[in-house]
């Protein structure tokens, strides 16, 4: 029977998108790794390549459709033999379930069938009612070790498919039973009436401006943030002379070499040690616990028209300043591009938000989740302070906060962080040994 192209899942908090463009039209022959379309993410347009080979016999969603969930019949593929009167309507599919509630373990089972095709994509067996039942091959293996009957286990993954964690948690006295019931995502205020908005501004002239996929986006994950992460706030002051001095006669060393270290170079360097140095705050909230991460992961916000990007900058405690500088120059280039591939978006503990080339003096950040903590970095500018001796001298000052999820990092843990921060950037020439 014909084959149901499904919208893919580009990225796990991927929802639904938008069919930019099809490469493809009815009629056309494709093979496996053929791109037959573009999908418009909120974060980027990737292509999408063909699974199967066949012949693309409709296509059901349109050129510049918005809002096309996950999962949905995008097309139909006809496989040898078959014709256009092979085709039915397609089955109105199901939601896939939000990323936060995959374990990492199963994600990419549990995600198999959202990258493009719902028939092939899952083995499947028959239930004693003659209805197929669909599983992954993890989660059939461990079936048959447990003695447990598929048709008896309720599946969790998209389309109904039963994943590794649907298995594992049902037991052979009872199979019948539903599932461990996943995290509820958290209930969204309603939104404002529109049309009541407009009447208040009657008679004033203005712009309506529709909101894009990356804006809803930013608007319904910090409004989460917001909601749902008991956000509490540290601040110190760091003194930068020291560092402003060792960055000058690095970046004259450097010149020949075409390398010019920023300020935000050092500071992501001192980030990624002090979280070397205080572990347990170099962790994520994962619902039900805590991943507490080995590597320093990095992310640093880039505004880009319309929104912002937020890239990892993966193992930064390793890495030089020079070689930190120039993946950070890529990944912003890139990012105001729209260039970037989700893993590169995707992931880390810990993100710095830095306003200070924008002249402002001290900010609140919200986290990103996952994340533990989200560093603001302010302006540094010269201020009059109070020297050891009692005598007041000029230095240039840097404001930073931290914001910190309670759930993560209680507030000793949260200061310990800050003041590993402050160490390395007041000792900048520490940071190399």
């Amino acid at each position: 029977m014909p084959i149901e192209i499904l919208m893919p899942a580009l990225s796990p908090t991927m929802e639904d998108g938008t069919l930019a463009k099809w490469l493809v039209k009815e009629g056309d022959a494709v093979s496996s790794g053929d791109v037959i379309a573009e999908i418009e993410t909120d974060k980027a347009t990737m292509e999408f390549e063909a699974v199967d080979e066949g012949v693309i016999g409709k296509l059901l969603v349109a050129e510049g459709t918005e809002g096309v969930k996950v999962n949905a019949p995008i097309a139909m593929l006809l496989e040898d033999g078959e014709s256009v009167d092979d085709l039915g309507a397609p089955a109105t599919p199901k939601e896939a379930p939000a990323s936060s509630n995959i374990a990492p373990a199963e994600a990419s089972e549990a995600t198999a069938p959202a990258q493009g095709y719902g028939r092939g994509a899952a083995p499947q067996t028959q239930s004693p009612a003659g209805d197929r039942i669909f599983a992954s091959p993890l989660a059939r293996r461990i079936a048959t070790d447990k003695g447990l009957d598929l048709a008896q286990i309720n599946g969790s993954g998209p389309r109904g498919r039963i994943v590794k964690a649907d298995v594992e948690a049902a037991t052979p006295q009872a199979s019948a039973a539903s599932p461990a019931p996943t995290s509820a995502a958290p209930t969204a205020p309603q939104p404002a009436d529109a049309s009541a908005v407009a009447r208040m501004y009657e008679g004033r002239a203005y712009t309506e401006v529709p909101l894009d996929g990356m804006r809803k986006t930013i608007a319904a994950r910090l409004t989460e943030a917001k909601q749902t992460i008991p956000h509490f706030y540290l601040r110190r002051s760091v003194t930068l002379d020291a560092l402003m001095a060792f960055r000058s006669q690095l970046n004259a060393q450097l010149e020949k070499r075409g390398v010019k270290l920023s300020v935000n170079d050092f500071i992501i360097k001192a980030c990624a040690l002090a979280l070397q140095k205080v572990p347990a705050a170099n962790a994520v909230w994962a619902g039900d616990r805590l991943l507490q991460l080995e590597p320093s992961d990095v992310a640093v916000a880039v505004a880009i028209e319309g929104g912002l990007f937020t890239p990892v900058l993966k193992d930064a405690h390793q890495k030089s300043l020079s070689a930190l500088s120039a993946e950070m120059k890529d990944l912003a280039t890139r990012a105001r591009d729209r260039k970037l591939a989700p893993h590169e978006y995707q992931g880390g503990s810990f993100a710095i938000s830095n306003l200070g080339m924008f002249g402002i003096e001290n900010f609140d950040a919200v986290i990103n989740p996952p994340h533990g903590a989200i560093l603001a970095v302010g302006a540094g500018m010269k201020k009059p302070v109070v020297g050891e001796d009692g005598t007041i001298t000029v230095a240039t000052m840097m404001s930073m906060t931290l914001s910190v999820d309670h759930r993560v990092i209680d507030g000793a843990l949260g200061a310990e962080l800050l003041q590993a921060i402050v160490d390395n950037l007041e000792n900048p020439m520490a940071m190399l040994a």
